[in-house]
């Protein structure tokens, strides 16, 4: 058998590479920063070169990391599930899922008791953070993610097709003053996700008002914190046809009769290699069946 470098090597190098620098790295394992670098260093002379980037707090993967880290994370992941099992005393399978908390609150964990009957022994851990595809094969094994389109180096499928709409306070339409023509928009606040950053400006092209500007744009990391805000008067949300639907919240109503096809999507992706995992395929499978994906 060739030599190995240590693990405890590997495993540094990955935590720096998730987390962005030394420090949180180091906090992470419970160890010095020192002890950390030297165990990155370790690596880097086994290897016989750098692996980052380095510029001040921070260190960043160049491009021999990151084709070492797309190797070495998913046999990391399959060696931590393997010692799982073994020290559970029961088949345990673990999947470490990323995914927005309105995408899991509206439409994943409705049918997740569904799946625990199926598989009783494939166990989520739900990530809620942001940046889900860079983190595939390094803290995550598959994500949920919404965007326009996926890099074709990644396994995507797509979970939907959804419509714009603006949705607003009821009080909008019962309101003495009610809001029923576009150009209204002007005097009120527009609530935009991150995630989503061209709805307003996407919505506005194909419903032919170039020229209208709302009072303002506020951006949002939260879709449920979106529709709460719309629920309490503090703006209207461009936001997906199925988020309204799926909020129940008789507080929102959907603002004029103009329909725009979104841009956007939710998509499932993973690492191509990840699909060879079991806790990845059986829950990809569930999942398109689940939502009834062609």
């Amino acid at each position: 058998m060739r030599r190995l470098p240590p693990l405890t090597a590997i495993e540094a190098v990955v935590q720096v590479a998730r987390l962005g620098s030394v420090k949180a790295a180091a906090q992470e394992l419970a160890l010095s920063a020192p002890a950390l670098s030297r165990r990155v260093q370790a690596l880097e002379r086994f290897i016989g070169r750098p692996l980052f980037d380095r510029r001040h707090q921070a260190m960043q993967l160049n491009a021999d990391g990151e084709r070492l880290i797309a190797h070495i994370a998913p046999a990391l992941d399959i060696l931590s599930d393997a010692v799982e099992a073994m020290t559970s005393g029961t088949e345990v399978l673990r999947l470490r899922l990323g995914v927005l908390p309105l995408y899991a609150s509206q439409r994943l964990f409705p049918h997740l008791p569904a799946l625990r009957a199926r598989h009783p022994e494939l166990h989520l851990d739900i990530d809620t953070g942001s940046h889900g595809i860079s983190r595939l094969g390094e803290g995550l094994d598959a994500a949920i993610v919404l965007a326009r389109e996926i890099e074709p180096a990644l396994y995507a499928r797509r979970l939907d097709r959804n419509k714009i709409l603006v949705i607003g306070h009821r009080a909008l339409l019962d309101g003495p003053e009610p809001v029923t023509e576009p150009a209204q928009l002007s005097r009120l606040t527009a609530l935009v996700h991150r995630d989503m950053p061209e709805t307003f400006a996407h919505w506005r092209q194909a419903a032919g008002l170039g020229a209208l500007e709302p009072a303002a744009i506020d951006l949002f990391d939260s879709g449920a914190l979106i529709l709460e805000a719309v629920a309490r008067g503090l703006g209207v949300a461009f936001m997906h046809e199925s988020h309204l639907e799926d909020a129940h919240d008789d507080r929102l109503v959907r603002l004029f009769d103009i329909e725009v096809d979104s841009p956007y999507s939710y998509w499932f992706v993973c690492r191509p290699r990840a699909l060879i995992q079991r806790p990845v395929k059986l829950f990809h499978d569930w999942l398109l069946e689940a939502l009834e994906v062609g």
